[in-house]
């Protein structure tokens, strides 16, 4: 099976960085990503990709970028679910992070992998 995902987009808030019980750093960000084309009213609609990265991957984008930062994300989709304080079944799908590279910047772009 083939679960491979690459986005490019534009961080809608400064991410931050936290760590596990067992030490590993994670960042959670979301991506703002433009469609291809356009809507009946002639405008470009975006998605908003919620992202997970771990690690050095983490840890380097939370130090490198800002909102607004363009970075490429390359990664797998994951689904999980879980039930919430009223009970009630909560599903979430994500893009989980293998590698992210630094975009638009004034020098040449960074490659992070972990």
């Amino acid at each position: 099976m083939i679960n491979q995902v690459v986005l490019v987009g534009r961080l809608t808030k400064d991410p931050e960085l936290r760590y596990t019980a067992d030490g590993s750093a994670v960042a959670n960000v979301t991506l703002a990503v433009s469609r291809n084309f356009r809507n009946a009213e002639g405008e470009v609609d975006t998605d908003f990709v919620h992202c997970t990265l771990w690690r050095k991957v983490a840890e380097n984008t939370v130090n490198y970028c800002r909102k607004g930062s363009i970075i490429g994300v390359m990664g797998r989709i994951q689904t999980r679910n879980y039930e919430n304080q009223d009970g009630k079944r909560v599903y979430v799908t994500e893009v989980v992070a293998e590698s992210v590279r630094f975009m638009g910047g004034k020098t040449n772009t960074l490659l992070v992998q972990q």
